[in-house]
Formats: structure tokens, C-alpha cells, sequence
């Protein structure tokens, strides 16, 4: 009997130690696909799965524009292919800081030297979403697509009156008088408006001069539309602002018809890679990408783009209407 009660036992054991095994090895399995999921959906050349064939790389631009080391890595490897034979940059955007926006334009112009290109407008392509828009040579866009908003802004909170009521006074020792400025706790001065609102010029002036030449607009056409208001897809067409409306399968026809571009490639998405930092956001979104919650996963790192793009300061090009706006 107890020769039996230890055998007994010793079953038991061995199939809490096969169970364990168990439950680690699918786990591992469901990590692996995971992250060969993942790795595929992000345009990786490590796996040539998908990344072989001729295609046309789709690169989706959204939310909030503030620069990212990840996405000029993506325009590089979609650059460097040899199995894109075109480019469909996707843009649906506010915009974002004028430094972010730039460099965008910039890494842009690079693939287009090297790719056929074009951008459709899904939805926005506002300030410094527009400013990527023109750095294809064809733009596409909805009817109802928002495309404008030419224009710079710099805006900071004023807490003096606060402080007053409170009874804090805030002081400081500066090298010049306008170091620091404007500080958000005393009231700009002249002087220091005036600055501000140079360099704000010299940056609307680029930004005018970059919209004049990619898109061969007069003064005049210029002046039409570089007050910084957003212009539907149909307004921009005759304004000059984007080339042609309709949808994705439009810009791919243009992609074949203009450029050469074999009929009937298919269209994929091209990702940036997950950040290897694991901040929180890109963390969250990496997690709502395992899952198959694509959607979420965008919009986690969107807000976490945003999030550093505005702690780091500096001007903006970018459509926020305010509630006002939004019921008008």
C-alpha cells in the first residue's frame, strides 16, 4: 500500500512538471509569433517574408508630427528595397512641430529622388502634415479631406495674473533681457514679442517659400491661401494645393500611369520597428499590437509622439481648432 501511495505521488509530480513545461513552451510560441508578426507588419528586411516581391510600400503619416529616429529608419529601408517599386505616403495629420516636420519633408524628398511617390490625403494634411504632403510630386486627397493650414505658431501659457492673486513673485537674474523669454511668469515685453514674432515670420517665409515652389504657385496664388485656413479636397484643387481627388486606388493609378509603376502590385504597409527603450506609451503600444488592436496600438504611440514633441518645445505648425471652432 504505501509502495503504491509513493507511486502515486511521484505521477502526480511528473505531470505537474510536464504541465509547467507545457504552459512555457506555448507561451514562448505565442511571443515568437508575436514578434515575427510584428517584425513582418513593420516592413523588416531581417524576414523576407512579404519584403521580396515587387510591391508598393505604403508609409502612413499620423497624429502628431515631432520627429522620430524610427520613422527616418523606415523611410531608409523603404528607400533602399529593391522590392518597392513605388511609394503611397498616407497622410492623415494636424501636424506638429516645425523641426519634426521638416526633417519629415526632408527624408521624404530623399525617397522620392529614388522612388515613385505619391500622397494621398486619408483625412488631414494640415501644417506641417502638409509640408510632408508636398514632398511628393503628386497629391491626392478626399473630397472632404482638410488640406492647409499654411501658417507657424508658438504659444506658451502666461501664469502672472495667477501668481498675483496667489502671492508668489517669481525672480530671476539674467545675462540679457531677453534670456529665458517668454518666461510664463511675468508678462511679455515688447521687446521680447518682437523677437518671438521674427523668428515666427522667418519660419512662416520658409514654410511659404517651400509651398510656392513645390507646388509652382504665384504670389498672388500664394496669398490665396497661406492665411492659415484648412481648405476641403475640392477647394484645393483649383487653389492648387493638391493635384487630383479621390482615393488610395487614384494615387496608385497615377503611381502606374506617370511613373511606370507595374499594374496590380500589391500594397503593403511599412511600419517603423518597436523602439527598444520600452518608454511607457511605446510599451502599451507594442502590447495593443500583439493583441491584433492595431488601431489602439497607433494611436498609444501617437499620443506618446505628441507627448515628447510638445516637452521639447520650439514652434508649431499645426491645426488645433479650439471648441469655438469646432461647432462653426
Amino acid at each position: 500500500m504505501a509502495a503504491d501511495a509513493e507511486l502515486l505521488i511521484d505521477r502526480r509530480r511528473l505531470r505537474r512538471k510536464l504541465s509547467l513545461w507545457r504552459v512555457l513552451g506555448i507561451g514562448g510560441l505565442v511571443v515568437a509569433v508575436g514578434a515575427v508578426g510584428l517584425r513582418v507588419r513593420s516592413g523588416g528586411e531581417a524576414l523576407t517574408l512579404g519584403s521580396v516581391r515587387p510591391q508598393i510600400a505604403r508609409i502612413s503619416v499620423g497624429g502628431f508630427i515631432a520627429g522620430s529616429e524610427s520613422t527616418t529608419k523606415l523611410i531608409e529601408r523603404v528607400r533602399d528595397a529593391d522590392s518597392v517599386r513605388g511609394v503611397v505616403v498616407s497622410i492623415s495629420s494636424p501636424g506638429g512641430t516645425t523641426t519634426g516636420s521638416e526633417e519629415l519633408y526632408r527624408n521624404l524628398r530623399a525617397l522620392a529622388e529614388k522612388k515613385p511617390m505619391v500622397a494621398f490625403v486619408d483625412g488631414t494634411a494640415a501644417s506641417g502634415a502638409y509640408i510632408a504632403a508636398i514632398a511628393a510630386d503628386h497629391i491626392v486627397a478626399r473630397e472632404t479631406a482638410l488640406v492647409g493650414s499654411i501658417g507657424v505658431l508658438f504659444q506658451y501659457p502666461d501664469l502672472s495674473g495667477l501668481l498675483d492673486k496667489v502671492g508668489v513673485k517669481v525672480e530671476s537674474v539674467k545675462s540679457a533681457p531677453l534670456k529665458a523669454e517668454p518666461s510664463g511668469f511675468t508678462p511679455t515685453s515688447p521687446e521680447a514679442r518682437a523677437a518671438l514674432a521674427a523668428v515666427v515670420g522667418d519660419t512662416y517665409a520658409w514654410f511659404k517659400g517651400l509651398v510656392a515652389d513645390r507646388r509652382k504657385m504665384t504670389d498672388k496664388e500664394l496669398a490665396t491661401v497661406s492665411d492659415g485656413r484648412v481648405f476641403s479636397g475640392r477647394q484645393s484643387v483649383p487653389l492648387k494645393l493638391v493635384d487630383d481627388l479621390g482615393g488610395e486606388r487614384q494615387a496608385i493609378a497615377w503611381l502606374e500611369k506617370e511613373r511606370g509603376v507595374t499594374k496590380d502590385l500589391p500594397v503593403l504597409d511599412w511600419k517603423p520597428t518597436a523602439k527598444s527603450d520600452f518608454r511607457l506609451w511605446s510599451a502599451l503600444g507594442l502590447g495593443a499590437d500583439l493583441v491584433g488592436l492595431d488601431g489602439l496600438a497607433t494611436r498609444l504611440r501617437q499620443v506618446g509622439e505628441e507627448t515628447t514633441g510638445l516637452a521639447q518645445g520650439g514652434l508649431l505648425v499645426v491645426w488645433r481648432p479650439g471648441p469655438a471652432d469646432a461647432t462653426r
